[in-house]
């Protein structure tokens, strides 16, 4: 079936690696035995994702990104094997669409004329407090 990203977009099971690896922490008996952390890897470079998907995830500064452009995700938040496999691909998704997500254009803005008003009496106002502690001293 595939990691459903958007109605075009799908990743086929195979792109994907899942690893069973052991967690990290603290444990109790079975510490030693079962393998319940998941360790995601996906290589952009050959992927079947579009070419504008794979140009604007292979451009990020993200740690998780290898020189050779995969990703390595490691899911234990969970204390099975199943949950955890749900939360690295869901993370995967999570991941790919927040960079398709256009960044929002910041235009800068300029303080109106009340504000800049109100800012300046609150200056001249906390200025005389501080004055009229001094002349009681002088």
């Amino acid at each position: 079936m595939g990691l459903v990203i958007s109605n075009q977009v799908t990743i086929p099971d195979d792109e994907i690696e899942l690893t069973a690896i052991r967690s990290q922490g603290a444990g109790g008996q079975n510490v030693n035995k079962v393998s319940s952390a998941i360790h995601l890897r996906f290589d952009i470079g050959r992927s079947s994702l579009p070419d504008r998907y794979k140009e604007t995830l292979l451009q990020l500064n993200d740690t998780r990104l290898t020189k050779e452009g995969e990703l390595v995700l490691k899911a234990q938040q969970f204390r099975t094997q199943e949950a955890n496999r749900e939360d690295a691909l869901q993370r995967l998704k999570e991941w790919i669409v927040a960079a398709m997500t256009p960044q929002k254009i910041r235009r800068p803005t300029k303080p109106t004329k009340g504000s800049q008003k109100r800012r300046i009496e609150n200056k001249k106002q906390r200025g005389q407090i501080k004055s009229q502690r001094r002349a009681k001293w002088d």
